[in-house]
């Protein structure tokens, strides 16, 4: 192993693919998956800024998730495809740190907006009645603001202590991307304290959004269950299955990951889990919106379908 020194400024990643005949196939697939994240969420965001039919705070809140989804692709697998490319896997000690802000920076805020999403549906299915005065324009921007904010601070204060602990062990990170919890095991001094605050800030932003998540479906579930038009329960249902889709796809992996105790966690399963929710939830989730919504499927035909007309 390479002993750390001050004047080195930077880490190697090992990436995400071993050394195989296969791993040019798998490469190509998440480019794939890089391409159709890329451009279902960049269409997403725009189809719900220019439809004036989607100005709603059900669809405000969504194009906040196809931001956030489409940032959080771009930090993890640009740097890794040009390492794979190029053979150089080595990383900058400033690339590291914004990968590392920009990652749990959209992580956070991505794991407190599905929270914001679950009681929008809850209000909007369990209070009709009171939507538009709960569910208002100054609701929605503080849901927003607090999920940008908060996962901001805590992404500079956890990045900040990473890159300023000493590394003597090794400085190969065994991730695609500058991971903290892949980071701190290479650190000389005793880091359990620290440790500590990991489980803090994954029980702020994931767990307890996540029981918010649970809590709010399970009183839209008992209330579509008593619905008397079969209409009505049928499309609270579909709205239901699909949020929860994309719940079971971003925090079953996530909190695997980072509650497990240091001394459970395997490098290459974490690496493994960390794809479900940087590449593939990123891709599902503008696929999930869109082809199972028929508002957004109507939004598409009349955006793209007037960009033609008047072109034609």
């Amino acid at each position: 192993m390479e002993e750390w020194n001050q004047t080195t400024t930077g880490f190697f990643l090992m990436g995400l693919f071993p050394p195989t005949k296969t791993s040019l196939l798998l490469f190509s697939l998440v480019i794939l998956i890089f391409l159709i994240a890329f451009l279902g969420n960049s269409t997403m965001t725009f189809l719900i800024w220019m439809d004036r039919h989607l100005h709603t705070p059900m669809y405000f809140l969504l194009s906040q998730l196809s931001l956030m989804d489409l940032m959080y692709i771009c930090s993890t697998v640009p740097k890794m495809a040009i390492n794979f490319l190029s053979g150089n896997n080595s990383i900058s000690l400033v690339g590291c740190a914004f990968q590392s802000v920009s990652f749990l920076t959209m992580a956070g805020a991505e794991g407190l907006l599905l929270a914001s999403m679950a009681y929008d549906r809850y209000v909007a299915i369990c209070r009709p009645l009171h939507y538009a005065i709960v569910m208002n324009k100054r609701m929605c921007l503080l849901m927003i603001a607090g999920s940008w904010v908060s996962s901001l601070i805590n992404s500079i204060f956890h990045t900040v202590y990473a890159l300023c602990i000493p590394y003597c062990k090794s400085r190969v990170i065994n991730h695609f991307f500058c991971d903290i919890p892949a980071m701190v095991p290479l650190a000389c001094i005793d880091t359990w304290a620290y440790e500590y605050t990991v489980l803090f800030s994954t029980s702020l932003f994931l767990l307890v959004p996540f029981i918010g998540i649970m809590a709010s479906y399970g009183r839209v579930l008992y209330a579509v269950y008593h619905m008397r038009s079969t209409q009505g329960r049928k499309k609270a249902f579909t709205t239901c299955s699909t949020h929860l889709t994309v719940v079971t796809f971003y925090y079953g992996p996530f909190m695997y990951t980072y509650l497990r105790p240091p001394s459970l966690r395997s490098p290459e399963e974490d690496k493994n889990m960390a794809v479900f929710y940087t590449i593939l939830t990123p891709m599902l989730n503008p696929i999930i919106y869109s082809l199972r919504n028929k508002e957004v499927l109507g939004a598409l035909q009349r955006v793209f379908g007037k960009s033609l007309s008047q072109k034609a």
